[in-house]
């Protein structure tokens, strides 16, 4: 999630250009999968060596890997087709000792992690270190105001959220809300406003695209954004209050 007019610049070269002959080889395939899943080539770009989508979700080989298997069907708010498995029963968020020393990202952190926990999901969430985890997500720091993560792969969520420092001057409950967005990533969730990215970022209609069964809607969750309506959507206002809305609860709890 970044920040209205906010913009990613590939710092490794032009689309498919990586940092390394691997490197290059690896996104290229990505970056191909993500075409055949159904993902635009205009929203598909690399960032310092990693292939994103929506701006601000990371996508892993494996990852794009599994949107192109048949037969994964289910329904969500608007989620990819890579879910957490429901043998992970703990995950535990691991902040670094960086990001500890920014206060209201520390703050943010733990009412996100209450969020989740307040549902009664198939998973309870933890703050690290600690023990009992079945997987394991780094909370890291960034430049800028805003977030990146990326989606599951393997069963697992997606193991590293990135959180600018540049929230250190917005409000605890805007912490809350830009965090809470980027674990919501890493167990599967896509953007509201996936179709539409100026409901609620602004400026010119913007689409990240269906991606085929990338963009699944949830049951009882509606298939048109509003500004405000989801911890979802694309951008966030700096009167957030970092709480669930009705239809992110529905989403949460159909899926989990």
């Amino acid at each position: 999630m970044f920040k209205k007019a906010a913009v990613l610049v590939a710092s490794c070269g032009a689309l498919l250009s990586g940092c390394g002959t691997d490197l290059e080889s690896e996104n290229q395939e990505i970056v191909s999968n993500l075409v055949q899943a159904g993902f635009p080539a205009d929203d598909i770009m690399v960032v310092d060596g990693a292939v994103y989508v929506g701006r601000d979700a990371q996508v892993s080989l494996e990852a794009s890997r599994e949107m192109l298997q048949p037969g994964k069907e289910s329904a969500e708010q608007y989620r990819t087709t890579n879910l957490v498995s429901t043998s992970v029963k703990k995950i535990c968020i691991n902040p670094t000792s960086t990001f500890n020393t920014y206060t209201r990202l520390s703050q943010g952190l733990d009412l996100a992690i209450g969020n989740y926990n307040s549902l009664g999901l198939t998973f309870t969430m933890a703050r690290g270190p600690t023990t009992g985890c079945n997987a394991n997500i780094t909370a890291t720091i960034t430049s800028g105001a805003g977030g990146s993560s990326g989606f599951p792969s393997g069963g697992l969520p997606y193991g590293t959220i990135n959180i600018g420092t540049g929230l250190q001057s917005y409000s605890v409950d805007v912490n809350e809300h830009v965090i809470t967005h980027e674990i919501g990533h890493t167990i599967g969730f896509r953007h509201s406003d996936y179709y539409n990215r100026a409901i609620s970022c602004g400026g010119s209609a913007s689409n990240e695209g269906t991606a085929g069964v990338g963009a699944i809607l949830i049951s009882g969750t509606p298939s048109t954004a509003t500004v405000g309506g989801s911890i979802m959507n694309s951008c966030f206002r700096s009167t957030e209050t970092g709480e669930w809305t009705s239809s992110d609860i529905t989403a949460l709890t159909t899926i989990y």
